[in-house]
């Protein structure tokens, strides 16, 4: 995490080791599941959701069969398992805002269980709507510099219909890009016409207003954070924490 406005400090991507890589599966099966039922079908072509999922999966190296066969699998006659989206809100120490995105078959379950993990992390669990105020949904997507001039850059994914630009530091590999939600796919499909290096694309919640952390709120923050994707139910965790990255690299080592 970087000490400015990163896509990597809106979203906090862990890598995948061995032991979670199952998990990671289940939780993008489950992303398949509710895009091809409540996205529109099984063609991608005609259903964003389930394209956008698709490529999260790949890009998490997902066999091509598993994606298949869990697709084939919602697409049938409505048997199996319902999932309910619930969003939990609070926040974490410091007063750092929290949105929790889960999928689950068991809404007491999921709910016990976050609220025990902001309880056991110094966090407070609130209120619907406590928090949602300070987050908007975005397209983003990562273009790779590939050794390109950043200010260059910025004008050439400006002008294929970006709606904004992350500030560049020295050291970055990437340029991060915004746009609206419903024009993601078409400024992906630009982007890549003009031979560029699509990294990633997704919708997600981007905070409008951002809290900076002390060190001790920060390190209890990335914990909190952690349990919460620890949690089977758990797809997603955004936060508005601001966080040095002397401090996620202390809490990583």
């Amino acid at each position: 995490m970087s000490g400015h406005s990163k896509w990597h400090q809106i979203r906090r991507q862990k890598g995948v080791n061995d032991a979670k890589r199952g998990q990671l599966f289940t939780r993008l099966g489950r992303e398949l599941v509710v895009a091809v039922r409540e996205g529109g079908g099984g063609d991608p072509d005609a259903n964003f959701r389930l394209r956008m999922a698709i490529q999260r999966a790949r890009e998490a190296n997902m066999p091509m069969d598993n994606i298949e066969r869990t697709i084939k699998r919602a697409q049938g006659s409505g048997e199996g398992i319902s999932l309910d989206e619930i969003n939990y809100e609070g926040y974490a120490p410091g007063g750092a805002a929290i949105m929790v995105q889960v999928m689950t078959d068991n809404r007491n379950r999921a709910a016990a269980e976050i609220r025990n993990v902001f309880n056991k992390n110094a966090g407070n669990l609130g209120e619907m709507g406590c928090v949602d105020w300070i987050f908007e949904p975005r397209g983003v997507i990562a273009v790779a510099l590939n050794g390109r001039d950043p200010d260059e850059l910025t004008l050439e994914v400006i002008d294929s219909g970006a709606e904004d630009v992350d500030e560049y530091s020295d050291g970055d590999d990437e340029l991060t890009v915004y746009t609206e939600p419903t024009q993601l796919e078409g400024v992906r499909k630009a982007l890549e016409a003009k031979k560029l290096d699509v990294v990633r694309a997704e919708s997600t919640l981007v905070p409008k207003t951002r809290v900076e952390l002390s060190e001790k709120e920060a390190l209890q923050t990335l914990r909190l954070i952690d349990r919460l994707e620890d949690l089977d139910d758990v797809q997603n965790v955004y936060t508005n924490a601001e966080i040095a990255n002397e401090f996620a690299e202390k809490y990583e080592g």
